[in-house]
């Protein structure tokens, strides 16, 4: 893959700890600084890939309920453990 270059100001500790790390493994600090960005950017485009479908699902209207949730949470690690709620908020519907 083609690079290019790409400059940015960095805290004098950081500068020193990214330098230190990259002369323990025997890499560039570019290359360390590189893949840091790299993993962030993979991390962050996750989340909100997440988000958006989490958003998707909620705009269809289908919940389940804050009591409903708590009666399982309440049940949890006890004698009379009950199954994960199902949902039981659906949106207004024409008849």
């Amino acid at each position: 893959m083609a690079t290019v270059p790409f400059s940015m100001r960095l805290d004098e500790d950081v500068k020193a700890r990214l330098e230190k790390q990259a002369q323990r493994e025997d890499r560039s600090a570019g290359f360390l600084a590189q893949l840091a960005i790299q993993n962030l950017l993979e991390e962050r485009e996750h989340f909100y890939e997440q988000m958006d479908l989490a958003i998707a699902e909620a705009d269809k209207g289908v919940f389940i309920s804050g009591e409903a949730m708590h009666r399982w949470m309440e049940s949890l690690e006890t004698e009379n453990e009950l199954p994960p709620p199902e949902p039981d908020i659906f949106p207004d519907r024409e008849t």
